[in-house]
């Protein structure tokens, strides 16, 4: 059993929402259940072009897939998604560079299958907030060599370039992560548009103060939107029953 609520909004300063999620506490084919978040990139409907064929396309294959391991059934539906999206910004010129980024999670029992494209995450919260994914970004490989420190790289001039994105190329590196979520732990999926906002630990102070999922999900899109709203916020939250 799970408990899931989930929301994507505009923000404070775009127009359109180029985020799409998907959440379904129901089988999906040979899934136990899905839940995914794309955040779209590329010109005036170009990205919420973008991040719902993407999340289509994933349901669709995922749908009719025939694997039995949900890592090979996300691998399948993603590598389909991405040459979908791939495919339509070549034959039509307002789709022109388009991608979007991609997070998925299917969980079975106290286990979370996981697969990333780009800088939209996963974390796991409990006493403490773990970051499953790790952003295909460039200040993120900046970090992770070393040449540039965690904190500065919140602000940095580049944060919002992505090094890894769902259309960009013919093909298509995915990220998987499998995870044991422990009594009393939550799993927190979002677009950058929350994590722009908000510093990990105060998602956890903002989530542990709540009384019940629906109001963690609207009390951190309401604190992002607060604190400027400058991108699309989109937030999954989901509590494994046991």
């Amino acid at each position: 059993m799970l408990k899931t609520f989930s929301i994507t909004d505009v923000g404070q300063k775009r127009k359109d929402n180029q985020d799409y999620i998907f959440t379904s506490e129901k089988p999906i084919g040979n899934l136990p259940n899905l839940f995914l978040v794309a955040d779209g990139m590329g010109g005036h409907k170009a990205g919420d072009y973008a991040s719902r064929c993407a999340v289509e396309t994933i349901c669709d294959v995922a749908e009719r897939a025939f694997e039995k391991e949900p890592q090979a059934i996300l691998k399948k539906a993603i590598e389909a998604a991405n040459e979908m999206v791939y495919h339509k910004s070549l034959e039509e010129p307002d789709l022109e560079g388009m991608g979007t980024t991609i997070v998925a999670a299917s969980c079975m029992g106290r286990y979370v299958q996981i697969a990333n494209v780009g800088d939209s995450r996963l974390y796991v919260i409990g006493d403490s907030i773990r970051q499953i994914t790790q952003d295909h970004s460039w200040v993120e490989e900046m970090v992770r060599v070393g040449a540039l420190d965690k904190e500065d790289a919140r602000t940095h001039a580049k944060k919002n370039i992505i090094t890894r994105a769902l259309g960009a190329n013919n093909g298509v590196e995915i990220d998987f992560f499998t995870v044991e979520v422990e009594a009393g732990e939550e799993i927190l999926m979002c677009s950058d548009g929350l994590t722009n906002m908000l510093e990990d630990e105060e998602i956890r102070m903002i989530v542990k103060g709540q009384r019940d999922i629906v109001e963690k999900v609207e009390a951190l899109v309401r604190e992002a939107n607060n604190r400027g709203g400058t991108d699309n916020i989109s937030v999954v939250m989901i509590e494994p029953v046991a």
